[in-house]
């Protein structure tokens, strides 16, 4: 019999929402995706440790500024984990433009470069490499620049119409618009309980694959932030879904066909007029939870990447 995650595997790509070494290796996954949060976690695990020392150790021969070490520390462990995940998918790994720069094009797309010349250097081209960047109208400015320099981007943290279009407008080449966050908004705003089918967080995303499909756009959708099983198989067919390993395993561990529940539609043959940035700024503020979620969302990673750099700190004094 076959596993509900192998069925899944018939539908859609699977990337794994993780930078554990072993849960990766054991679902194997097209791709991987990373954020401060999960690198935060994967900096306490077995696998990772001599990566951290060694890399924190050659930090530490290059600078001596303790809080330019931590900074620059974040984005090598990044890359030191990313390159690792790099040797066990097939595919690609997204690594993350700090949730500080969300709101400044110029300097997204110079970290952009930074962490791409370091992927380089360990042998990581840039084909397999998806920066992220927060859906924000100046993430999705950089992101515009990047993809034109042949860089790839991922671009996360995407809740609202307004924001799928812009990224459809940019060409950029994954969006990741997010299911169980916007599913929370919504539970704690009507204190319902949603079945599968009538999650809001479900529905958008089908809202969103069916923009690209209708409009043509090449953009990958790529559905995210999952709580349950039932969001997950409910988006059956979205091109890409990027799950946790908890609920890898609930599905590796029951058996049964899934149904594909995100059918492509035919393209309309017209797109409409590309977003200004009043209108992108208009239609995103009209979304309660959109606004909430972004804004949310990038505290949220920040928060994390602050932690990651105290946690850098304190085992750079401990050397």
């Amino acid at each position: 019999m076959t596993t509900r995650l192998d069925a899944l595997k018939q539908h859609s790509l699977v990337v794994a929402d993780t930078g554990d070494l072993s849960a990766i290796q054991r679902y194997r996954p097209q791709d991987a995706t990373t954020n401060p949060s999960l690198i935060l976690k994967a900096f306490e695990l077995p696998d990772y440790q001599s990566l951290i020392d060694m890399e924190l150790a050659s930090i530490m021969a290059e600078t001596g500024d303790r809080q330019v070490q931590a900074e620059q520390a974040v984005d090598a462990l990044a890359v030191a984990m990313g390159s690792e995940i790099a040797k066990v998918v097939p595919g690609r790994v997204s690594t993350e433009v700090a949730a500080k720069l969300s709101f400044d094009t110029q300097a997204s797309i110079r970290k952009a470069h930074e962490l791409i010349a370091l992927y380089e250097k360990r042998g990581v081209g840039r084909d397999r490499v998806l920066i992220k960047l927060a859906s924000t109208w100046e993430g999705i400015r950089a992101a515009e620049v990047l993809e034109r320099e042949g860089i790839n981007c991922n671009l996360t943290l995407l809740f609202s119409d307004a924001q799928a279009q812009a990224c459809f407008d940019a060409g950029v080449f994954l969006v990741s618009p997010f299911v169980g966050r916007v599913t929370d908004w919504y539970k704690q705003a009507t204190g319902r309980d949603y079945t599968p089918d009538e999650d809001p967080g479900v529905q958008f995303v089908h809202g969103v694959c069916a923009r690209a499909s209708r409009g043509g756009y090449d953009t990958v959708v790529m559905g995210a932030s999952f709580r349950t099983t039932g969001q997950v198989l409910a988006l059956a067919g979205c091109p890409r879904l990027t799950i946790s390993p908890a609920l890898l395993e609930e599905l590796a561990a029951s058996d049964g066909e899934v149904e594909r529940r995100v059918t492509p539609e035919s393209a309309s043959g017209s797109r409409p007029a590309p977003l200004t940035e009043p209108a992108f700024r208009w239609g995103h503020n009209q979304d309660a939870m959109a606004n909430d979620k972004l804004a949310e969302g990038i505290r949220r990673f920040a928060e994390d990447q602050a932690r990651l750099e105290a946690l850098i700190a304190d085992r750079l004094a401990a050397h």
